[in-house]
């Protein structure tokens, strides 16, 4: 038999493109079991390594970073179920509200009844100590089914936060593991308390779980404040038909010297929450989620369409000392997102990068205690991601390079535009080994996800399919 030339041609220069691709995909396959500490790459913020390494096998493991306050005042058992594809905590999604007020011990014991992949509660917001923050394979191991998992932390925060699954979160929070935690301020805050939580069920924006309008027991000339939480994947503008509103808090973090407002919407990211105060007019007022979806107070007053202008935070309220320095950071990052194709896993695609790196070759950004961190945060990807830094709250310096110049903007979950940069600032207050992720939560499973590592910290807990956790 004769070979061709032209054939054999063919056939090396399909090895020659082959050989290469299937080297990338076999390279790319994540272990079985893995420690998040052995992935990633390190990156100190231009500061030296100090002398607790975690290589040296020293330090404190994050299930030892506990509350050590005792005698709990508030105790709340949530019973997490799959029916079909729907997930509920103690048969209701939204599950239960929990509201505490500030200085109380809070304990919430999770049990997991049905949920196959195993579950686990993160206190999205709440800067809780490390081995209560919920991650799977990070901070805990996934709840199996018949098990359960204490978790105990003291309400410092006021503010308005969620719970959520961080098994499986793009499964399991779209499909209904959630539900909000409100910290008050003893005594109240002075008007009437609703919450807002928004989230999407089969295509349909609901408040509180009720689709359209979902009336609030308030009569004119009350004064109230609107918790509203965004539970979902992108942002969601806010705005108020029939009154001036102030927007009060942001991410759980009061607004200094918040104006009265007309005509204008909030903006309020994946995983963010922004408190509006209004007093009812005697026509009643709505506050529109997104143009789907409403909280109705008093009178069904009209529905307007979004306003034209966006309230900017960046320069909304009045300056005040946020306790640091920025000026004096002592750790300096980036974060900067971008897309391009290639294996994860692997599984070909075209994949989120940080710092032009795929996942798991994404920043290990590492802090020491008492540090003044900076981080730039680009977004060069091509969509919007929602960012979301657990274990801590960062202030806004600037963004575009527009500097701040309104009340301290502090965030948990930012949003960050297609070709927009942030540049923000935080005192690195709380040890532990905390997920940086875009929550969009699909995002986040496509490795859209770094971590921010103390030294001296470590985790006996480990990630992958033979671990049975999937912390995205």
């Amino acid at each position: 038999m004769r070979v061709r030339p032209r054939f054999v041609i063919a056939v090396g220069a399909t090895l020659v493109v082959l050989a290469p691709l299937a080297w990338l995909q076999q390279a790319s396959l994540l272990p079985g079991s893995y420690s998040v500490m052995d992935m990633g790459v390190v990156d100190t913020g231009g500061a030296a390594l100090g002398h607790h390494r975690h290589e040296d096998g020293v330090g404190r493991g994050v299930d030892t970073i506990v509350e050590t306050a005792t005698d709990p005042v508030v105790h709340v058992e949530l019973a997490a179920r799959k029916d079909g594809d729907r997930y509920t905590l103690n048969g209701t999604s939204p599950g239960p509200e929990i509201r505490v007020e500030q200085g109380q011990l809070v304990e919430v014991r999770l049990v997991n009844e049905s949920v196959p992949d195993g579950a686990t509660l993160h206190w999205h917001g709440v800067d809780v100590p490390n081995s209560a923050d919920g991650v799977a394979g990070v901070t805990q191991d996934a709840v199996p089914v018949g098990g359960s998992f204490t978790y105990r932390f003291l309400a410092r925060q006021v503010g308005t936060f969620w719970y959520h699954s961080h098994q499986l979160s793009h499964e399991q929070v779209r499909n209904g593991l959630l539900g909000a935690i409100v910290i008050t301020p003893p005594g109240g805050v002075g008007a009437t308390d609703v919450t807002a939580l928004v989230h999407i069920y089969d295509g349909t924006r609901t408040v509180n779980g009720r689709a359209g309008d979902s009336p609030a027991a308030v009569g004119p000339g009350e004064r109230v404040r609107v918790r509203v939480v965004n539970t979902d994947e992108g942002p969601m503008p806010v705005w108020v038909s029939g009154s001036e509103f102030r927007l009060v808090a942001i991410d759980g973090t009061e607004v200094q010297g918040p104006t009265p407002v007309r005509d204008v919407a909030v903006l309020v990211t994946a995983g963010a929450r922004a408190d509006l105060e209004l007093v009812v007019p005697p026509g009643g007022a709505r506050v529109e989620m997104g143009g789907s979806a409403a909280l109705v107070l008093g009178a069904a007053s009209a529905r307007t369409s979004r306003p034209a202008r966006t309230l900017d935070p960046l320069s909304y309220g009045t300056p005040a000392d946020i306790g640091f320095d920025p000026a004096a950071a002592n750790r300096r990052f980036d974060y900067v997102i971008g897309r391009r194709p290639g294996f994860v896993d692997g599984w070909p695609g075209v994949w989120w990068t940080i710092n032009g790196g795929m996942f798991p070759d994404v920043p290990m950004f590492v802090v020491a205690e008492g540090d003044v961190v900076r981080m730039r945060i680009e977004n060069t990807s091509g969509e919007v991601h929602p960012m979301h830094l657990h274990g801590h709250h960062a202030v806004v310096l600037s963004h575009n390079g527009v500097a701040a110049t309104g009340s301290p903007w502090w965030v948990d979950s930012l949003d960050v535009p297609d070709g927009e940069m942030y540049e923000v600032a935080f005192r690195a207050d709380n040890p532990g080994i905390w997920v940086d992720h875009c929550h969009n939560l699909p995002h986040a499973a496509e490795g859209l996800m770094a971590h921010l590592m103390y030294e001296g910290v470590t985790t006996p807990y480990r990630v992958g399919h033979e671990a049975g956790n999937t912390p995205e």
